[in-house]
């Protein structure tokens, strides 16, 4: 992850929030409607507590912003953070909203598997779309 280009689009995903520490990307995977990560920018670290805490502030205030963009566009029930690091050795949050209906695993942690490319996409218009109404509550 911290080897990828910045770019504002690559086979996981659509920036749709962007800064000098992290970078968010809507995830292309049709695994719940909003599945976000976001990516640790700066140097290479495998746990939040290897930043300093100016860096561990900017990290989460990132995170925080992120969520409350999707929250603000999805209105999910809940929204789930998840850093895990266990399949890709770098720090990112994988930020799951959470709806009353179609949810696979109610009151439980979502079940979340690594990507391996073969999952079902969201259609590039809706995608695109939901990227840029993100991007501009984002911006607010």
């Amino acid at each position: 992850m911290c080897e990828s280009e910045r770019s504002e689009s690559n086979e996981y995903g659509v920036l749709i929030r962007g800064g000098k520490h992290t970078d968010a990307y809507l995830q292309r995977a049709n695994i719940q409607r909003g599945y976000t990560l976001v990516i640790w920018r700066g140097r290479h670290v495998t746990e939040p507590t290897e930043l300093s805490d100016v860096e561990a502030s900017a990290y989460w205030l990132d995170v925080l912003a992120t969520a409350r963009a999707l929250i603000s566009y999805y209105r999910p029930l809940k929204m789930n953070y998840e850093t895990l690091g266990n399949s890709v050795p770098h720090l990112h949050t994988h930020l799951v909203p959470r709806y009353a209906e179609g949810d696979p695993m109610p009151g439980r942690p979502f079940p979340l598997m690594p990507q391996d490319g073969s999952e079902p996409r969201i259609p590039e218009e809706r995608l695109w779309a939901d990227a840029r109404a993100l991007r501009a509550l984002a911006d607010e």
